[in-house]
């Protein structure tokens, strides 16, 4: 059995009882751990992807490759109670508890671990057209009741919801962590003051309008603009 836990909001927790069991980390997150006798854990690089499928784990790794999803993922594999821990550049961890069925889309950098119920997936949601992010997210789907997704946020996350409000929520790509339900549409800011450079720098939304719920996480920091070099 997998419980994922939240220790000092910049560390994720992950207990195993009882062992013969796995998850899936970003490589080099883990920083510690500890066992009753010998260790029991231990890591190996994903070279394809997280599917059970090998079909589906090879198209999963072209996707990712090519849209620059290609997150580098550790499996890691239990054989007996222990507790490890992990981080990343001390960020902030947030975990979400996936209904059956239910669907979290959350950026490949954000994306710090999830357990084996959780099916893994490149999703295109046609949007990124001068956001670098957004045209393709990483999506976990709840398989089981221990589905389980701990992601990263730069800075104390804030949270929108429009699940009980019907609000419209609008929300920076660059900022955005992760979200549920419904995709965004996209919604584009231009007249003629971009012409001659005087934009406001915000040209450019994710948008869910009252008919598309969703809770979305966002951080207090937008990602840069580098280019991703894919090795």
């Amino acid at each position: 059995m997998i419980d994922f836990k939240v220790i000092n909001e910049l560390c994720l927790m992950i207990t195993c009882t009882g062992g013969n069991d796995h998850v899936f980390t970003k490589a080099g997150a883990f920083i510690g751990g500890e066992c009753m006798g010998a260790k029991n854990f231990k890591f190996t690089k994903v070279m394809l992807g997280p599917q059970q499928n090998i079909g589906r784990a090879i198209l999963g790794q072209l996707a990712r490759r090519v849209t620059g999803e290609n997150l580098p993922l550790m499996k890691v594999e239990f054989s007996g109670d222990s507790t490890t821990y992990y981080a990343d550049r001390q960020q902030h961890v947030i975990i979400y508890h996936l209904q059956q069925g239910e669907s979290l889309y959350v950026e490949s950098e954000n994306l710090l671990a999830f357990t084996n119920q959780c099916e893994y997936t490149v999703r295109f949601i046609g949007q990124g057209i001068i956001s670098q992010k957004g045209l393709f997210t990483s999506k976990l789907t709840g398989n089981g009741s221990n589905a389980m997704v701990a992601v990263l946020c730069d800075g104390n996350p804030i949270v929108m919801s429009n699940m009980n409000t019907g609000a419209t929520l609008t929300a920076d790509p660059d900022a955005i962590v992760c979200w549920t339900n419904s995709d965004p549409t996209f919604t584009l800011d231009v007249s003629w003051r971009n012409l001659i450079g005087q934009h406001s720098g915000e040209s450019y939304m994710f948008e869910w309008s009252g008919n598309r719920r969703t809770s979305i996480l966002i951080q207090p920091s937008e990602r840069s603009h580098d280019l991703h070099i894919i090795d």
